[in-house]
């Protein structure tokens, strides 16, 4: 009774940390949404618009995950056709972020080794139709899954009352196999997509001078930082086979390392958005000064321009 006692305590205490952390990071992403709305420049720029379709998508994925962690923790049962919704929303907000990174990969790769055709290929109608194209590849994992799912499922399971969460919808050996290999093909896809990306780019950096080396040195950093946040959320992709393979092993293992992987692969890649473009794109950060409350002071000395933060 004394070691279940501490397990609740140890897991409820991980709640309350979560709670801090989603707060943080949906305060900071509606600041971001707030900003990006705020100047014309930002909703009819292409990759500004796709980085305004991570936030979105990162704060919904944030919001219902965090709900699920807590109806899951207080055991909490719901019926099975409320459950599916969540699900469907989930796994498109899954899997929206790193296709939309791919995208803008791209665009990165059109502006830099193609800079002549960007305002015609990254216009905003262009942009428009890069988002339908986005969640018709980011809803087909979904369509996939429950489709396999529906064909074995009994009828009297919709009106059946159960904890939600991601593992009852692949009940079967061959449903997860089909999950794995639709999983598999959607990593190797956007992989190839931002090394390509990459190599092109470092490519024409290597042949650029001046302000023009500059420019694509910055836009090549900012593909790494992409591929990177696209790696952590790929990964996430491969911790629910993991989180199965561990729970046969050890209850208390299982539970450690599904609250890593949660703050490692599902919080942390959605904090990355803000840092890449919310800080490093000079437009958005002088904008985004002005819609938080904070105030910026900019002092000059000998060693050059230093920037720091005032609470007001």
């Amino acid at each position: 009774m004394a070691g279940r006692g501490s397990l609740q305590d140890q897991m409820k205490d991980r709640v309350i940390i979560v709670q801090i952390f989603v707060v943080i990071f949906l305060c900071v992403n509606l600041s971001l949404i707030v900003t990006f709305f705020s100047k014309e420049v930002f909703y009819t720029t292409m990759r500004y618009i796709l980085f305004a379709v991570t936030l979105l998508s990162d704060s919904l994925m944030l919001f219902m995950s965090d709900i699920l962690l807590i109806l899951s923790h207080n055991r909490v049962t719901m019926q099975f056709g409320l459950c599916i919704i969540f699900y469907i929303l989930s796994v498109l907000c899954i899997f929206v972020t790193p296709v939309t990174l791919t995208a803008m990969a791209l665009e990165r790769y059109v502006a830099i080794c193609m800079p002549l055709r960007h305002a015609q290929l990254c216009s905003t109608r262009s942009a428009l139709h890069c988002i339908l194209i986005i969640h018709s590849l980011s809803s087909a994992p979904c369509i996939v899954v429950l489709s396999v799912f529906f064909a074995s499922a009994s009828e009297n399971l919709y009106m059946q009352y159960k904890i939600c969460s991601m593992e009852i919808f692949v009940s079967l050996r061959w449903q997860n196999v089909i999950k794995t290999a639709v999983y598999q093909c959607y990593f190797l896809i956007m992989s190839i997509t931002i090394i390509l990306s990459y190599v092109k780019i470092m490519k024409v950096a290597k042949a650029a001078s001046g302000e023009n080396k500059k420019s694509t040195q910055k836009g090549l950093r900012t593909v790494i930082l992409h591929a990177f946040q696209v790696f952590l959320c790929l990964i996430q992709l491969w911790c629910p086979f993991v989180e199965v393979a561990v729970f046969q092993i050890d209850l208390m293992l299982y539970i450690n390392v599904r609250y890593f992987n949660y703050i490692a692969f599902i919080l942390a890649p959605r904090c990355l958005s803000p840092l890449i473009y919310g800080l490093r794109d000079e437009k958005f950060f002088l904008a985004l000064k002005h819609n938080i409350p904070f105030g910026f002071r900019c002092v000059k000395k000998k060693g050059g321009l230093v920037l720091f933060v005032k609470l007001l």
